[in-house]
């Protein structure tokens, strides 16, 4: 079950592989996902000292939330992976000049997961031709509706 959704990596990025990883949240955070108070279109993830953590990642917290805590919206959170699969990444992105980005934040068995991909920048021509091919699926669309909603069976 999908949470929140990062529309904007796809737009901005050639996905080239994607990968599952954990969270680590604190009890608001949580209540504020079951909420859906999630943004994660400004999301990067970063590694330091071997480890990922998600900067940017927007969870707004609720007002009933427990007057003992200080929420911080934008509080940077770790990624749990296994540690072959963080030296693998750890090595794409520093040698071949890719960046990690949240695709999705969705449930599994309960548990907040995060997707984030290995992607490339795109350029602003591909941009313009992922644009090109949407407003054309888009056009598609429309003249394969009128053109079936006008033409009466039998």
């Amino acid at each position: 079950m999908s949470i929140a959704e990062n529309r904007r990596a796809r737009f901005e990025y050639h996905i080239e592989e994607r990968f599952e990883a954990g969270i680590v949240l604190e009890g608001w955070e949580v209540k504020a996902i079951r909420a859906g108070q999630v943004q994660l279109t400004d999301g990067y993830v970063v590694i330091r000292d071997g480890e990922l953590y998600l900067i940017g990642c927007r969870i707004n917290a609720l007002r009933t939330a427990s007057t003992h805590v200080r929420p911080e919206a934008d509080r940077t959170k770790k990624l749990l992976m296994k540690k072959d699969e963080i030296r693998r990444l750890i090595g794409k992105v520093e040698q071949r000049g890719y960046t990690l980005v949240p695709l999705s934040m969705y449930y599994k068995n309960g548990l907040v997961k995060v997707e984030i991909a290995l992607a490339k920048g795109k350029q602003l021509h591909d941009k313009r031709e992922t644009e090109k091919k949407r407003d054309w699926e888009r056009e598609k669309g429309r003249l394969m509706r009128h053109k079936v909603s006008s033409n009466p069976k039998g």
